[in-house]
């Protein structure tokens, strides 16, 4: 939850105009040029019952449609009277376009010029361009030559000449190019917000028995949330009671319901078609998936990706060329006619804008299909990396290893052994643990009293029972870091894991108690998923696992298209590995689950996180697989690279286009109203096919 701090100094937000289920306000705060406009948009489309925000900074103003159902006008003006400090960024100047009235009052201007009387049109069209010449003036003191100082000298020039049909023509053009502009912006970013649900402002809960309604910043872990048809979850839980079907769209992707029943997990922004849940919540607030995709939302629509930076630098640099040509030819020529037509032909709208547009809008359909894109910066890199290293448990493998085998030493019992092995991994969220605790609760054991409990990530859990020390993991922990023999056991050892199974070893006051055995299943789909991933594009596939050699090995013998297999590795060999990879030139992406996973994660160029990963991990990837499947990495991967192509073509396109117009216009071949009309004409093109990008989806395997 966004926290709001109150400023007293803010200018009061008035309600200028107001009708059943619409509503505008004015403030002088949304003129303020460091105010981020795709922030407080969003922050507002958060609120439940509110159904569009459009904001105008030039006139400072927000139109804000809502359910006329929903009590929310209140709450919305409170936000806007007391915005949080995020939504300003001094760093950041954007200005607002021009609003259909303004594009066709232009219009509507031009087209009346020549009938006016001659003593009457100097006048008007003076008029009609003052805030255009003293925007083109503001700008040349205060950046330079940008794309407004142009503008201005094409109606400077025009006015000069007494053409006034042609500069108002022109300015009319200009004004209905900067509305197409800025509505493809906006869309883009409209998209992008709307895989953003709000999250419920109440909820149901049991406290001492009874069904009480609470502000959702009021719940807690562990509070029995009740949740009906039509409702949406508001917390991450687990069912204790109750089914039903569940539309996770918005979250997962998932285009078709899922059935929840006791024992299932739940995220929040799931919506209840049919049925009654009771929830037990893990997570709440700001800690839920909603939030953290919110989050993750709201950051990128602030970030730019290299490309895009690159983009506008670019562009910046090509408005002086346009300048420097028309003022040659005009000294070449002597024809301020053909000066005025170089001066209408600007590159810098298409090349900088096509860039935003196709990113949000891939980022939106990746979105829709169950892939979360923490930012422009993720897709360009997962376009651009040729490498890609897997973490064996949880990517490749299902991760939900069961327990096949249980060896006990001494006189222990199966049962016993088990006992102490979940008790110690009770509260432990790793795959092996849950394999043991499943094991335990299939024979209804009770679990010892465990106290003192260290985990030790990659290497096991040290508890104590009756203040007698237990230890349970790898070979490597029990006698390498530990000093416990594991000697006695290397046959039974060696026969299990030569069937592919995973060995954890039990120890109880420094002596050897179990050896255990656990078996995890590959994924169905990671073969063809390697095939595809092969195809497009990545030269090298990894495979790493702190795992013992043999189940590596026997997964790898799966798996032919992997270049590069690593079993028995730390958290920090992963990261090292990684490491290395980079320095032989590789662009490299990993795909992980696990809190282990995270050092490799944040040193790869690009961090890809399993959906049922750990929250330490999905925080410290960039790319989070929303369904438990890995067709998203090669969805993810073709929108990547179809953005790419998307963002060349627009470049390019520009480019050509504005330079063959910049031929024509020097050479007197068109018009200033003709050279006008063909730029702004190619730049709604550019924009429009930037915004149909939607990444080859039927790349997928089948």
């Amino acid at each position: 939850m966004t926290r709001i701090r109150y400023m007293p100094d803010n200018p009061s937000v008035q309600v200028v105009h107001s009708i059943p289920g619409r509503f505008r306000v004015k403030s002088r705060t949304f003129t303020n040029p460091a105010l981020d406009p795709d922030y407080v948009t969003a922050f507002i489309a958060a609120l439940p019952g509110v159904l569009q925000v459009r904001m105008n900074t030039g006139s400072g103003s927000i139109v804000v449609e809502h359910d006329p159902g929903a009590d929310v006008r209140d709450e919305i003006l409170l936000r806007l009277q007391n915005l949080p400090n995020e939504a300003f960024l001094p760093e950041v100047s954007q200005r607002s376009g021009p609003d259909l009235f303004e594009v066709g009052t232009r219009t509507f201007a031009a087209a009346i010029t020549p009938f006016l009387p001659r003593s009457l049109q100097g006048p008007f069209s003076w008029a009609l361009s003052i805030p255009t010449l003293v925007g083109g003036a503001e700008t040349l003191v205060t950046e330079g030559l940008k794309v407004e100082v142009l503008d201005a000298s094409v109606r400077l020039m025009s006015l000069a000449r007494k053409n006034y049909f042609v500069g108002n023509a022109v300015g009319a053009m200009l004004s209905m190019a900067a509305y197409f502009e800025e509505s493809s912006t906006r869309q883009a970013n409209d998209l992008l917000k709307n895989l953003l649900r709000p999250q419920a402002d109440r909820l149901r809960v049991e406290r001492d028995g009874t069904e009480v309604l609470i502000d959702s910043d009021q719940a807690m872990v562990g509070d029995i949330v009740i949740c009906g048809p039509g409702e949406m979850i508001p917390v991450d839980g687990l069912v204790i009671s109750g089914e039903a079907s569940v539309n996770a769209c918005s979250i997962t992707g998932e285009s078709s319901p899922v059935h929840a029943m006791p024992g299932s997990e739940v995220l929040s922004g799931g919506i209840i078609e049919e049925g009654r849940l009771r929830v037990e919540a893990l997570n709440v607030g700001k800690e839920t998936s909603m939030a953290r995709i919110g989050k993750f939302l709201e950051k990128s629509l602030r970030t730019q990706s290299g490309h895009q930076r690159w983009s506008h630098t670019l562009a910046d640099r090509l408005v002086p060329l346009t300048f420097g040509v028309g003022l040659g030819v005009y000294a070449l020529t002597g024809s301020a006619a053909r000066a005025a037509s170089v001066l209408a032909v600007d590159y810098s709208c298409a090349i900088k804008l096509a860039t935003p547009v196709a990113v949000r809008t891939a980022m939106y359909h990746a979105g829709k299909n169950g892939v979360l894109l923490k930012g422009a910066q993720a897709l360009e890199a997962l376009g651009s990396v040729d490498t890609l290293i897997f973490d064996k448990t949880g990517t490749l493998t299902h991760g939900l290893l069961e327990l096949t085998d249980i060896l006990p030493l001494e006189d222990f019992t199966e049962d016993e052994v088990l006992a102490l092995a979940a008790g110690a991994e009770e509260h432990y969220g790793h795959p092996v643990a849950r394999a043991v605790l499943k094991a335990a609760r299939e024979r209804n054991l009770s679990l010892p009293p465990i106290s003192q409990v260290d985990f030790i990530v990659a290497h096991g859990v040290s508890a104590y029972v009756d203040d007698k020390r237990v230890l349970v993991g790898s070979r490597h922990f029990i006698e390498e870091d530990e000093g416990i023999s594991c000697a006695e056991v290397d046959g039974e050892a060696e026969i299990l894991q030569d069937g592919g199974k995973t060995l954890l070893y039990l120890a109880l006051e420094g002596r050897l108690v179990a050896l255990m055995a656990l078996r995890d299943t590959l994924r169905s789909e990671a073969g063809a998923t390697l095939k595809a991933l092969k195809a497009s594009g990545f030269s090298h596939l990894v495979m790493l696992s702190g795992d013992q050699p043999r189940p590596v090995h026997a997964v790898a013998d799966q798996l032919k298209e992997l270049d590069e297999v690593h079993a028995g590795l730390k958290p920090e060999d992963k990261a090292r590995i990684v490491a290395r990879l980079k320095e032989e030139g590789r662009k490299v992406a990993f795909v992980g689950d696990g809190v282990n996973d995270s050092p490799a994660l944040l040193s790869a160029d690009v961090g890809i996180c399993m959906s049922e990963g750990a929250d330490l991990a999905r925080d410290a990837a960039q790319v989070v697989l929303m369904k438990d499947d890995l067709d998203g990495l090669v969805l993810a991967r073709s929108i990547a690279r179809d953005t790419s192509k998307v963002l060349h073509n627009a470049l390019w396109s520009a480019v050509g286009i504005n330079s063959t117009l910049l031929v024509l216009a020097g050479t007197g071949r068109i018009s200033t109203l003709t050279s006008a009309a063909l730029h702004n004409a190619s730049t709604i093109g550019i924009l429009a096919y930037a915004a149909m990008n939607k990444g080859e989806q039927d790349a997928l395997p089948s």
